[in-house]
């Protein structure tokens, strides 16, 4: 059921020097996803084909970065001065060109059970990223404050979506609701962002608390129902987030300097990246960034080279690059893994909506920290980006080296509430990305 808490981190302290597989080895004392809802086009960001005819290679330009050789679109040029600080994976494939069962397969590694479907979140379904963390440390210590070991903000998709149509790939799964990340769905760039409803005094919570406790000394009996456990954990979280000012203080981004703010932009994508930064700080594990959904999101069926170049690409340039400086700066990227992935591509073709439609085949994902080699360019795509054609990557392998990264066997055997055994992860740690 996977290795406990005292086992992680001796592997993290320990030297592997003389095995290049295991040296990275929970490298990664914590990790920040950034999820590009949506799916921006990756051939008018990171995957350019300027050679390719004209409905193909649209109306950007590549531009240099500060790695010789590499280029990206013209319209990321921070990110493309810190190319040395990222590895791009160009050749990321899989079959699904649905959002849900994609967003599920690359949030979790493992395909939908009924991938030919538009399923909403299900209880048989695989557990994202952050659940497994919280299932990882079940029992050990949460960090300073109450905080849980999973965090997700903005909630796209996973409380209010189009028609109440919640979308699988963001929650636990068959490991039952509460292994649940802890969702944060206001947007922390809002003048009253407060994450926690108003309870009244800390003193009135503890109080009840106590009185809490005091019912439930008669109420054991209830014990063998599990939505009553669940229930009780729940509210045991609830209290101790809501009455510890060490948590209340990680999720206070107005505490941080305007300079700061701005430098990673007053958006909820911006300001996310600024508190995923902080919750790490405050020893969350795993934070998962989501883009809003808003109008400006990046299903871009029709307007496609507009909407990217007036508010998708400069908001991810200046949010992205501030997170990744930001984290440097504070000797914090060596130990914090940061993926920046969507749930597919865009198609090489452009509609005659000047939009890009959906497009599993290929795909780029960029890593950055944690030990991943910054500058390099792993797998590549065609002439068209349309498909790899050299070191193809599939959901499982991306999700075998977030793993692997952070210290959780990809071996581990997961259960399902029939108690089936699951295996965490069929694939493969991408070893070469920190070799």
């Amino acid at each position: 059921m996977g290795v406990s808490l005292p086992g992680l981190l001796a592997a993290r302290e320990s030297e592997q020097a003389d095995s290049p597989r295991l040296d990275a080895f929970g490298r990664a004392k914590s990790c920040i996803i950034l999820f590009l809802f949506g799916a921006p086009a990756h051939q008018d960001t990171w995957d350019l084909k300027p050679e390719a005819p004209r409905e193909v290679r649209g109306e950007f330009q590549p531009i240099a970065t500060s790695v010789p050789g590499t280029h990206v679109g013209e319209h990321i040029p921070r990110l493309a001065s810190i190319a040395d600080r990222y590895a791009l994976l160009r050749s990321v494939t899989h079959p699904d060109n649905t959002h849900t069962v994609a967003m599920h397969y690359m949030l979790t590694g493992v395909r939908h059970r009924r991938p030919k479907t538009n399923p909403q979140n299900a209880a048989d379904d695989f557990p994202c990223f952050g659940s497994v963390m919280n299932h990882h440390l079940r029992g050990a210590a949460r960090a300073p404050g109450g905080l849980p070991p999973a965090v997700s903000l903005n909630a796209p998709a996973n409380q209010v979506s189009a028609n109440n149509h919640i979308f699988p790939g963001f929650f636990a799964g068959f490991l039952g609701k509460e292994h649940d990340p802890l969702f944060i769905s206001q947007h922390a760039d809002e003048e009253d962002f407060h994450p926690f409803e108003s309870t009244g005094s800390r003193q009135r919570l503890v109080d009840r608390g106590r009185l809490l406790e005091e019912f439930e000394r008669d109420a054991s009996r209830f014990r063998t129902v599990s939505n009553v456990n669940d229930f009780s954990a729940y509210q045991s979280q609830a209290l101790d987030l809501l009455t510890s000012p060490a948590a209340l203080r990680a999720f206070d981004v107005s505490s941080e300097s305007d300079s700061v703010r701005d430098r990673f932009g007053i958006t909820p994508f911006g300001q996310g990246c600024l508190l995923g930064r902080r919750l790490i700080q405050a020893g969350v594990p795993l934070v998962t960034v989501n883009w809003e959904r808003d109008d400006a999101y990046w299903d871009t069926h029709s307007d496609n080279f507009n909407k990217h170049r007036n508010s998708l690409l400069p908001s991810l340039d200046h949010s992205f690059s501030a997170l990744l400086l930001d984290l440097e700066e504070r000797g914090l990227l060596d130990e914090t893994l940061v993926v920046c992935l969507s749930e597919f591509g865009r198609t090489p073709k452009i509609n005659g909506n000047a939009g890009r439609d959906h497009w599993a085949p290929c795909n780029t994902v960029v890593l950055a920290g944690a030990g991943i080699t910054g500058g390099q360019v792993y797998g590549a795509s065609d002439a068209q980006a349309a498909y790899p054609v050299e070191r193809p990557v599939s959901p499982e392998d991306l999700s075998a080296t977030i793993y692997h990264l952070l210290g959780i066997d990809t071996d581990t055997t997961l259960r399902t509430q029939e108690g089936q055994p699951v295996r965490l992860s069929h694939g493969s740690p991408l070893f070469e990305l920190w070799a």
